[in-house]
């Protein structure tokens, strides 16, 4: 792990973070912006190796000391605004047939790059922080995420990943980018509960202009409701895994996050003072008693508190909600960013196809070569949270093409059935290694 360590020294870190800024959606894929991305994805992985070894924290210092994190954000929900409104016109163009599209996979994998490095760092308070008021974005962000989530958990879970022989490149580009949303609507609600952290450090009683975010997550947003725990199958380790009768009380780390987001919602101090608890709310809440089992607070002791509160919430009368807040915060950089754009998305998407997603050989040589040095596989296999997957059919996978070395397969007929779309990222990714 030694050599690891240096992926990124303190002074080349400082310049990245330095750098970081905002693009406009027209210019997303440019080749600025994909400077950006491959800077973005460097302290992504240097993020979690300094995690992984605990000596210390220096990017989540960086990104508070140059004041990136509310930069971050808007990136996060400018590339989700690209994605709903602009990758959608990319989809449709008929003869839109790009040589490669890993140029656009790029952009649909930003928001996926973002917000792990924000689940990575938003860990430590300060840079929750930090965020000022970009966090109120932030959590109506998480709460669009959540939102989707739950609409999945009435279907079984995350959309299959098997690819059908008679799409095309770009329909199976759409396929990954929503299995993509799945594991982006996890993070968010890492991301969610590291946030309710902060209710009794950030928004006091003393900081009434600060209590917006708050405010936010239990009355205009009852995320609460949204997390409500209960699982016949988990999603870990990048797999969703059907839970043996005897597995399903034991505690999964997302079931954690969601125990300690109701638990910071619910039992702080600030939270129990402007609760706005309706009749609905009352109902919705008691439904948790249900999955407080004695195994659970075996695992979670602090959830007694918890019981404790509902038990006591069931015997406690509904009032109605106090008007007490005149002047409230709310979250501007959606609103701003669809204003600013608004119909304008056939012609970010014609220039995009033009100028952007559609480069020549050499610049997809040169785009290759730069991918090589930036995805180094072994600080990738260092950071992965298990064992390699197959590309073709997502089983355990220990062979590896020989020629490109990014792809994993478990068995040479899934690499031969596999080559038709990974061939001509496999060249030119050989191509890359070979010019540095």
């Amino acid at each position: 792990m030694g050599d690891l360590e240096l992926l990124l020294l303190p002074g080349e870190a400082e310049v990245l973070v330095r750098g970081l800024r905002s693009f406009p959606l027209r210019e997303m894929g440019s080749e600025g912006w994909n400077q950006q991305h491959e800077n973005l994805e460097k302290l992504n992985m240097q993020a979690i190796l300094d995690a992984t070894i605990s000596q210390g924290e220096p990017i989540q210092e960086l990104l508070v000391t140059h004041g990136k994190v509310p930069t971050l954000v808007e990136e996060l929900i400018a590339v989700e605004m690209w994605k709903q409104k602009v990758f959608p016109v990319l989809c449709r163009v008929e003869d839109f047939k790009p040589q490669n599209t890993f140029p656009i996979y790029m952009v649909v994998h930003h928001e996926a790059s973002i917000i792990n490095l924000l689940e990575t760092v938003f860990f430590h308070k300060e840079v929750c922080e930090s965020a000022e008021d970009t966090v109120l974005d932030l959590v109506d962000y998480c709460h669009r995420k959540l939102t989707l989530l739950v609409a999945r958990s009435g279907c079984g879970g995350p959309p299959e990943g098997e690819g059908s022989q008679d799409s095309n490149p770009m329909q199976e580009l759409q396929k990954q980018a929503e299995l993509m949303e799945f594991e982006i609507a996890l993070k968010a609600l890492s991301v969610l509960r590291y946030i309710t952290d902060c209710v009794d450090r950030q928004w006091s009683v003393s900081q009434p202009p600060q209590l917006a975010p708050l405010k936010r997550m239990q009355c205009l947003h009852p995320v609460c409701w949204f997390l409500s725990p209960g699982k016949l199958q988990q999603f870990e380790g990048s797999r969703w895994h059907t839970v043996a009768p005897s597995e399903q009380q034991k505690l999964s780390k997302l079931d954690g996050q969601v125990w300690i987001a109701l638990y910071n919602l619910l039992l702080s101090p600030e939270a129990q003072a402007r609760y706005c608890l309706t009749s609905f709310a009352k109902g919705q809440l008691l439904k948790l008693r249900a999955f407080l089992t004695d195994t659970l607070l075996d695992q979670l002791p602090n959830l007694a508190h918890l019981q404790s509160f509902l038990a006591h919430l069931a015997l406690t009368e509904t009032q109605p909600p106090k008007k007490d807040l005149v002047l409230e915060q709310i979250p501007e950089i959606w609103e701003r960013l669809e204003r600013e754009n608004r119909g304008k998305w056939q012609a970010i998407a014609k220039h995009q196809l033009q100028h952007v997603f559609s480069p020549s050989e050499q610049d997809l040589r040169l785009q290759a070569q730069r991918w090589a040095e930036t995805y180094r596989l072994d600080v990738l296999e260092a950071v992965a949270p298990e064992r390699p997957r197959c590309a073709y059919c997502s089983a355990d996978a220990s062979k590896r093409c020989s020629r490109c070395q990014k792809e994993w397969y478990c068995c040479r007929e899934c690499q031969v059935k596999h080559w038709e779309k990974h061939g001509k990222t496999c060249v030119l990714a050989a191509q890359g290694d070979r010019a540095k």
